[in-house]
């Protein structure tokens, strides 16, 4: 079995995000195991300067990094002293998040089989009350000179590396750390720890197909290789049913998280994968719609979808009536909204269930004023909606920093999505002439809203 080599590193950064900060000092140390057998370091220039808290924490100051290189320039020395290494960090994520998106920025994909030494320290040192650095370097007497430099914690983090290889049983937890928890017997015979690593940690769909080729599941995730991994690690009836029948994974990368979740529930109708089972082809049979006003009230009525309900009538979709009810109910408690005016009493008689709770202002007795109710059942319709009721465009992040991903929003629906260059005018020609057009359905427009409202940062634009 060849023997590992770990690569230790640490970056200091101008700030928390990789997405936005970027590298001002890197320090690589290779390690096999029993000691060093290569190191390197550099201050780097970030192409932007230094936020001054930064520097009182680092001590990394804008001269410090003017004659400095840029990322580019040692990137390539990187890449070769790190090849077929594990990357190693205290809080790993942090360190292996700014240089892949420095190489991202590059136009590049790096990765790497990663090792955190805080989760390895939790597993070998449970009694410990704490697990950061300071503690550590404190509790195993580590001389630390310039903390917060990257060569001098890459060293210090070293050290506490050893101290833990040292221990009895160490390697198992390690390796099951660095594989996500996979033993490699639970693997099917065709896939190797090797193929899902060199999966992409990047976002999109994957596919597993069996021995004739065909697609038996779809799924998607912003890590493709750490969901993939997540599956072969479970022992449930599902991960059985994989580890037994996958031979092959493909995938396809989409950098936005909504092109994945539109790409995902259309490619498991499409290919009707015999493993998934939740987002099979949904059957909508039955709508919401807005009803006849009824004593200046304005009210909600359940109806069975068919050819004559006009799509413009629809608020939403659903594939069972208890699912349409259960919705409604959730309004009416979210908004005051009264029973009987969401189709959920037939009685005329008295207050509604909801009144009697003090939960409904009295609309079913005619004692609420009528346009205090008719603004919030506008606010509760509005969150029912699932068709759209605007022209827009949706635009999320690309396959790499200098793409965007745009959504057009027409006529209710989804009828484009497609990527193009991040300065593209969103209202030029070549986007709304060369924009791929996409399905659009009730369950599109579903996972558009669910996305629209939990995501922060997703730019819409009137069309």
């Amino acid at each position: 079995m060849k023997k590992k080599r770990f690569a230790i590193i640490d970056v200091e950064t101008t700030g928390g995000l990789a997405k936005r900060d970027k590298i001002t000092e890197i320090a690589v140390v290779i390690h096999d195991g029993k000691q060093i057998i290569d190191q390197f370091d550099s201050l780097v220039n970030p192409g932007r300067s230094i936020p001054p808290q930064i520097t009182q924490i680092t001590g990394i100051t804008n001269a410090m990094v003017e004659d400095a290189p840029p990322f580019y320039e040692i990137a390539k020395q990187i890449v070769e002293m790190t090849e077929g290494c594990v990357f190693v960090g205290h809080n790993v994520r942090f360190d292996y998040s700014f240089v892949q998106e420095a190489f991202k920025d590059l136009g590049f994909t790096y990765s790497r089989r990663k090792l955190c030494t805080v989760r390895l320290a939790r597993k070998v040192y449970p009694e410990f009350r704490n697990y950061g650095l300071d503690y550590l370097t404190k509790h195993f007497n580590i001389k630390v000179d310039r903390r917060h430099r990257a060569l001098d914690d890459t060293l210090a983090t070293v050290i506490v590396f050893e101290h833990m290889l040292a221990q009895k049983e160490t390697t198992e937890t390690l390796n099951l750390l660095i594989n996500e928890g996979i033993k490699e017997s639970l693997l099917p015979d065709a896939i190797s720890l090797e193929k899902l690593h060199q999966l992409p940690e990047e976002c999109g769909v994957y596919y597993f197909h069996d021995s004739d080729g065909d697609v038996v599941y779809v799924g998607k995730s912003i890590n493709i290789q750490k969901r993939v991994m997540q599956h072969f690690a479970k022992t449930n009836s599902k991960a059985t049913k994989l580890q037994r029948v996958v031979t092959d994974i493909s995938f396809e990368l989409t950098g936005s998280e909504l092109a994945a979740l539109l790409l995902e529930s259309k490619e498991i109708k499409r290919l009707n994968p015999a493993v998934n089972v939740a987002q099979k082809e949904r059957s909508y049979k039955f709508a919401i719609v807005e009803g006849p006003v009824e004593n200046g009230y304005r009210n909600f009525k359940i109806q069975k979808l068919h050819v004559d309900l006009r799509k413009e009538k629809i608020i939403s979709e659903y594939t069972k009536l208890t699912y349409a009810k259960g919705h409604l109910k959730r309004m009416c408690l979210e908004f005051s909204l009264c029973h009987r005016y969401c189709d959920l009493e037939t009685s005329k008689a008295g207050p509604c269930k909801l009144r009697q709770m003090n939960d409904c202002f009295g609309a079913c007795q005619g004692s609420e004023r009528i346009n205090e109710y008719n603004a919030r059942f506008t606010l509760a319709k509005d969150y029912l909606q699932n068709f759209f009721e605007k022209d827009f465009f949706l635009v999320d992040e690309g396959r790499n920093n200098n793409e965007k991903t745009v959504f057009l929003i027409k006529d209710g629906q989804c009828a484009g999505m497609d990527y193009f260059d991040v300065h593209t005018p969103l209202l030029s020609v070549q986007i709304l002439d060369q924009i791929k057009s996409y399905p659009g359905n009730s369950e599109s427009n579903r996972i558009i809203r669910q996305f629209m409202y939990g995501k922060k940062g997703l730019r819409m634009h009137p069309l």
